[in-house]
């Protein structure tokens, strides 16, 4: 089975970015206000309504969704009525007629309600009651988004290079889908714990080692302060090839290099402090790498292979004692009586293989473990290649049988599908290799600027803002294809496609945002955001209205099945309905007077304040000018 792992360290950027997102000066007093968004809100209302017409209906979902034909449409009438064996049709005039009409009570929120078909209720919210729950909103330094009121500990494995290789963009997906929900769920409160689970073990070290030990003259390369990381990779790559090469040729250098894989086990001191300069060394790379990704990797958060080692013989004893592990063919295996190869015999989970060594399965069924055991969690998630399917479902099994995973802990391997090349075939360079991670983000970062540029020009943006921006907007560009792209699928890299300001792409929603910034730089004195519910709001306002009070539901649905392109898709939908809006309601000179600016600005700022709060989720940063 192939190693699932990639590679690994970060460096700090911009967490608090993503925390928060007005004003800098308000962070210390960021206020906790959550905000019932209008969908819930109305919920809450036909739900009550139903039970008013049906009493043994108490709790009923109102299967309330957005529509075309109004604001809302609940549909749920209809299963009621046939429940009941009732007419639908009476049945959704005795629900609206339980339902709070406009201003009846006291209660504005809903403007009309129609029967439609044969039952549908088709709702329309009040302008009012819009723009009372977006400045409600606007009020909220986390724009009303409620934080878990019972939060559980989620470790996410995710980013996990290899120690002395250079990352690919078979790289990518795990750490940008990783670092987005790592974000996602901490903005929502849960106890996030990092894991990058390197490969930082096994053979090649062995191989490494030896060949250091016998060619000393190596060592005068070791790395060195102010290391640039392609300089500490291509120094690791020359004795990665050339120890290879020995390896291959050399069978008495090969039976050396194997004892001291024994050695690197046994923790032999020379052993391991010669294995530690490669993991120093793979740092600085990866350092420079993650640094161009614009992604954090915290020391504390890299437990990798070698993070168990001491774990693993307790495991396989356990796993044998249980009887969960059987000796098959002098390996130490887990049969499973629904997995079987092409031939039909049984494919096992290869534990502890004949040569005494310990597959994956060991060192990910340690993990488990740990994280269940010491970390306490409760939810397991591996942002891991689909191609590793099979050996999680094999690895959660087997926690399941040997009692380390509870009907408490839900473990979940969360596949991501390949990076294609615009010929439909893994992404590869002309000569078949596998792209390098680096060049590739060095190559979307030359695209962006060259479009940066030819716009940034004729708004007089300088060489600096030029060349802050095409960074930003190229690995915005390589992050939101990726993360638009929902987990399993494959998907083509394109650049050309990826840094265009039209379609659903990351510049795209970055230009919507540096747009309302521009409107506000054009503003004239005393012409300031504020909110003004008496207004009627025009349809491109009530549009752009309805869908920002739907932020802090679309975070929680993001949350609860950890799918970052439904946050991207729901930013492109936000940045489209502005760039509607902007074309149809002129902001600064709108012809209903302050109080109509006003309220404009008040839905420009919002929108801004949405857009980089979301971005920022998904590891993206906003041009304050495109």
């Amino acid at each position: 089975m192939s190693s699932r792992m990639g590679d690994w360290r970060l460096a700090a950027t911009w967490r608090d970015h993503v925390l928060h997102l007005h004003d800098p000066d308000t962070r210390n007093g960021t206020s906790m206000a959550s905000v019932a968004s209008l969908s819930a809100s109305l919920q809450q209302r036909v739900s009550a309504a139903l039970a008013a017409a049906v009493p043994s209906a108490t709790g009923a979902d109102p299967l309330l969704r957005r529509s075309d034909r109004a604001d809302f449409q609940a549909n749920g009438v209809l299963g009621l009525a046939k429940r009941q064996k009732t007419n639908p049709q009476a049945l959704a005039a005795e629900v609206v007629a339980a339902l709070p009409a406009s201003g009846g009570g006291g209660d504005d929120t809903i403007a009309a309600v129609e029967v439609s078909g044969p039952g549908f209720l088709n709702i329309t919210v009040a302008d009012a009651a819009i723009t009372r729950n977006l400045a409600a909103r606007a009020a909220d330094d986390r724009l009303g988004v409620p934080v878990k009121e019972h939060p559980g500990v989620t470790v996410v494995d995710y980013a996990q290079p290899n120690v002395a290789k250079e990352m690919h963009v078979g790289h990518l997906r795990s750490s940008v889908i990783g670092d987005a929900i790592v974000k996602i769920l901490e903005f929502g409160g849960e106890q996030v714990v990092r894991r990058h689970h390197i490969g930082d073990w096994g053979t090649q070290f062995g191989m490494l080692v030896q060949y250091l030990i016998e060619h000393p003259h190596e060592l005068d390369h070791s790395a060195g302060e102010g290391d640039t990381g392609e300089a500490s990779m291509s120094r690791l790559d020359r004795t990665y090839k050339a120890s290879g090469a020995l390896f291959r040729s050399d069978e008495a250098f090969k039976e050396r290099a194997r004892r001291r894989v024994v050695d690197l086990q046994a923790g032999d001191p020379e052993t391991v402090a010669l294995w530690q300069r490669f993991v120093d060394e793979s740092k600085i790379y990866f350092d420079s790498v993650y640094q161009k990704l614009d992604i954090e990797i915290r020391d504390e958060d890299i437990v990798g292979e070698s993070g168990y080692n001491d774990m693993l013989v307790e495991t396989c004893d356990l796993l044998e004692k249980s009887g969960v592990a059987v000796w098959s063919n002098g390996a130490l295996c887990v049969f499973f009586d629904d997995i079987k190869g092409k031939d039909g015999e049984p494919v096992p989970l290869i534990v502890r293989k004949t040569d005494g060594g310990f597959g994956y399965a060991a060192t990910d069924l340690s993990a488990i473990r740990n994280r269940t055991g010491d970390l306490h969690a409760d939810t397991l998630l591996y942002v891991v290649d689909v191609r590793q399917s099979l050996h999680f479902r094999m690895v959660f099994e087997t926690a399941r049988r040997a009692g380390w995973l509870t009907d408490e802990v839900t473990a979940r391997h969360l596949p991501f599908g390949t990076l294609l090349g615009k010929d439909g075939k893994p992404f590869k360079t002309r000569a078949g290799e596998s792209v390098k991670l680096e060049d590739l983000l060095d190559e979307a970062v030359q695209r962006a600027t060259a479009v940066v540029r030819e716009k940034g020009e004729k708004i007089g943006l300088t060489e600096e803002e030029i060349t802050a921006n095409g960074v930003q907007v190229g690995i915005g560009a390589v992050k939101y294809a990726d993360l638009s792209t929902s987990l399993g699928r494959d998907y083509v890299f394109d650049l050309d496609r990826m840094v265009s300001l039209n379609g659903d792409t990351s510049v795209y929603v970055q230009y919507a945002y540096a747009r309302t910034r521009s409107i506000f730089r054009k503003a004239a004195e005393g012409q300031q955001a504020a909110a003004h519910p008496e207004l009627a709001l025009e349809p491109a306002e009530r549009a752009l209205g309805l869908h920002l009070d739907a932020f802090g539901d679309t975070l929680a649905e993001v949350a609860g099945v950890y799918e970052p392109h439904r946050l991207a898709s729901y930013l492109f939908q936000l940045a489209s309905l502005f760039t509607t809006f902007y074309e149809q309601c002129p902001v600064l000179t709108a012809d209903g007077g302050q109080a109509q600016v006003e309220n404009r600005l008040f839905l420009c700022d919002l929108t801004a304040r949405t857009l980089r709060q979301g971005l920022g989720l998904l590891g993206i940063r906003t041009p304050e000018r495109l």
